[in-house]
């Protein structure tokens, strides 16, 4: 009876144990975000406009539209074998000068998932593409041009 009870206890204790070990940090996001530059030759607040026109033209979501200079938007979510995927692309704008704008755009790809220790949310992936960062950029220099 005594050799089943100790069986049973350690058998309940790797479970415990295997459970815990479940438990792990965040992933480290560091390199996983593609960066494009450019130098729009237009005013600080001409670019922002156009910035904001070519991201509804082309269908993004708008999260964050900071007058400052920052806009946070987010493609159409698609789905790969049932798992939501998105990108995430963060775009800073700085003035150079009187007539001219710095544009950094920041793309990250992200997938909606949940372990067992945290809450549903969207998390960061390694970016693969940057041909839309520079549509986004090409845009803005087509709308500030003309």
């Amino acid at each position: 009876m005594t050799y089943r009870k100790s069986l049973a206890l350690g058998f309940l204790v790797l479970i415990s144990v295997s459970v815990i070990g479940c438990a792990r940090a965040a992933r480290d996001t560091t390199g996983f975000a593609l960066e494009n530059t450019a130098t729009i030759n237009a005013p600080f607040e001409d670019t922002w406009m156009a910035v904001k026109g070519v991201l509804r033209e082309q269908e993004y979501e708008i999260y964050t539209r900071d007058k400052r200079g920052v806009f946070v938007a987010f493609s159409p979510m698609k789905r790969r074998y049932l798992q939501p995927k998105r990108d995430k692309y963060t775009i800073v704008l700085e003035p150079v000068s009187k007539d001219e704008t710095a544009i950094r755009i920041e793309t990250l790809s992200q997938v909606y998932g949940v372990t067992a220790l945290t809450y549903p949310g969207w998390h960061d992936r390694k970016a693969k593409d940057k041909g839309v960062a520079e549509a986004i950029i090409a845009g803005v220099t087509a709308k500030v041009a003309g």
